[in-house]
Parts: structure tokens; sequence; C-alpha cells
């Protein structure tokens, strides 16, 4: 998701270093530890209405976790990409209007946002990101931890999961694991295998640049060479290319979605999210310097996560680089579930646009009708 900042937030000289746009959203306390830890806590007094943001306890760690809607119909859990970029701060115009027909349940997931900010040091340093490293693991098994949380507190049999890019990385593995606590998942811009696609998106991109004469471009290829990369500064300057040439060929978001809640419009929340940003993505691609190791080093979903019990939806953009459609179709043809469901959008790229939400609009009713 696109990140604003104020003029007047600083962020520290490492965090300068890592700060790009990037393309892709147990151990519970009891219920009354859970209001104690709670940073806010806003219930109607309408029955047909929950309106809560909060930290709860998830593995050890505080997570914010926002829940808006009615209470009597089903809930989607959110699964942000980035992987630091959570939804939350533009889920109010995202997703508002679904509100009065769902809950709708954003999560900051450990790195990421106000739960980076929750234990974030007062620098981001090479020290600390060696120290404190991230896992696909570890995160999955947070969501996990947080849908029975949320199933119990909410009183919900089941939950819908979506997850988009890297939280796509996430949703698979949660719908593979914990069937029970689901009943569909929907993927978009479904991650397969990072390191395989990378070089054919290279010579891409490179082609796309070529024909457009775009020297700048080139150059930078050229400068970084080919992938896989041992600094993640360079695996930045790869992903701006990609991101120049989709906003190239597709429609995209409008500039209002990406105004923030007032709640998130303060220095202290966009330092934080920055450099949740920049942890995150450092911990994502891995840096050889940093001694950081990369999260993307083991995931295949086409070796280890190809038999669901749940209904899959993969919802996938005809001109996204970064998650092609040819690797995430052949790996939707190897799905085996008790149904599934492919839909391509043209003029569509990595990101949200329009068609995206619609879809998912459309999607959210169907599995839950």
């Amino acid at each position: 998701m696109k990140k604003l900042m104020t003029s007047g937030s600083k962020i520290s000289r490492f965090s300068k270093i890592f700060q790009i746009a990037l393309l892709f959203l147990i151990t519970f306390s009891t219920k009354s530890q859970s209001q104690k830890n709670s940073q806010s806590i806003e219930i109607n007094a309408k029955k047909d209405r929950i309106e809560e943001e909060r930290f709860i306890t998830i593995n050890g760690i505080e997570q914010w976790v926002t829940i808006k809607g009615n209470p009597s119909k089903p809930a989607i859990l959110f699964l942000h990409g980035g992987p630091g970029s959570p939804i939350s701060p533009y889920s109010h115009i995202l997703y508002g209007p679904l509100e009065k027909d769902f809950i709708i349940i954003q999560w900051d997931q450990r790195g990421a946002g106000k739960t980076f900010g929750r234990i974030a040091p007062p620098e981001l340093s090479p020290e600390y990101l060696k120290a404190n490293p991230l896992t696909v693991d570890q995160i999955s098994n947070d969501g996990i931890a947080l849908t029975e949380y949320l199933a119990k507190y909410l009183g919900k049999q089941k939950i819908t999961l979506f997850g988009t890019s890297w939280g796509s990385v996430l949703g698979v593995r949660m719908a593979s694991k914990r069937p029970d606590l689901f009943n569909a998942y929907v993927g978009h811009s479904q991650v397969v295998n990072e390191t395989d696609n990378e070089g054919k998106t290279y010579q891409k991109i490179t082609d796309m640049a070529q024909k457009a004469n775009d020297q700048q471009s080139l150059e930078i290829l050229k400068t970084i060479g080919t992938p896989p990369y041992s600094q993640a500064r360079n695996t930045g300057k790869f992903y701006r290319v990609i991101k120049k040439y989709e906003r190239k060929n597709s429609i995209p978001a409008p500039d209002s979605w990406f105004v923030l809640a007032p709640a998130y419009n303060n220095d202290t929340d966009i330092k934080n999210s920055a450099d949740g940003d920049d942890y995150s993505f450092v911990n994502f691609v891995g840096d050889s310097k940093l001694g950081v190791k990369p999260m993307t080093a083991n995931i295949d979903n086409l070796r280890d996560y190809t038999e669901f019990k749940i209904p899959i939806y993969f919802i996938q953009g005809e001109e996204d680089i970064l998650t092609p459609a040819e690797s995430t179709k052949a790996y939707f043809e190897k799905i085996k579930a008790p149904s599934k469901k492919y839909i391509p959008l043209a003029k569509t790229a990595h990101g949200f646009n329009q068609a995206v939400l619609d879809t998912q609009y459309k999607l959210f009713r169907e599995i839950n009708n």
C-alpha cells in the first residue's frame, strides 16, 4: 500500500537506505486481560455495530487488531502485504461500505504498523535487525492464533480469509494447516515461488525498458545485475523498476484511497510504519551484509501447498509483473480443493484498484451466502 508521510516526520538514517515503495497485506490473554491491554476500545451501544481498535496479546507480543462491522454478520480476516504494509490505516475507505454486511478485521502483523511501534527501538539499526529476525512460520502461527481468538470472541464457527501478495504467503499456510477455522481462502496477487520468478522478471522488464528506450531504468538494471541480490537495497531498486512498468500498463488506484485515518496520522505512527516497512522488507528479501536471512528462501507453494479442504479463490491482475499470471495460473491448476475459482482482471497489476475491490466484494458475498 502507498505510504503517506508528513513533511515533518523524521526517518532514521538507516531507514532511509531501505525506504522503497513496496508493491505487495499462541498465547492469548484472557478476555479481561485483553481489555486491560487495549489501547482503545469503542463499541457502539447499538446491537448492529461493533467497533474495536486495540492490542491483543498474540504469541507473547501485543499486536494491533481492528474489528468493525455488524456483529451478527460473517467475519473476514485480512492479511496485508508488504510484508510491512498494513491495510488498517486505509480500511475505512476501502472496506467501510462492507461493514454493514460483514465484520471487517484488520491486523498489523508482527513487524508492521502499530504492532512494530509497540516494541520499536529508538532507531532501526543493523544490530536490531540481526538480533530480531522474522520468519514465515512465526507470522503464520500468529495468524492462526489470532483466528482462534477471533472465532471464540465473535462467536463464529468459521472466518473468511483474504491474503494479498505477502499476505498470500501466510494465507495458504493458515488455510492448509487449520481448515477448521476458515470457510474459504481468497488469494490476491498470490505468491508462488519468489526466487524462481526473479530471473524471468528481470528479463521481462529489461525487454520492456529497451522497447521504451528507457535509459534510466536500463542503467539501474545494468548496475544491480541479475537477481538474486545479496543486499536489500538492490532488491528495492529492482522492485521500483517493476512498479514503474506495472503503472504504465494498468489502471491504478485513485489517490483518494490513501488518506490516513486520523488515528494513524501522527508523527509517531508514521515513523513506526515507515521503520516497520523497512524492517519487514529486509527480513523478507534478506541482506548478507547485515546478516539477515531472507524469508523468501523456502517459499515454494507449488511444492508444499497444493491440497486444501476449503474452497480456494485467486484474484489475479493480468498486468502483474511481480507475481505473474502464468505462475499463479500454473499453481492454481495444481491445487486440489472442494471448489476453486481463478479470476483474471484486465488492466490490473500487482496492487489494488477498483476492479480488485469490486471482485473482493462480490466474492465475499458469494462465499457467505
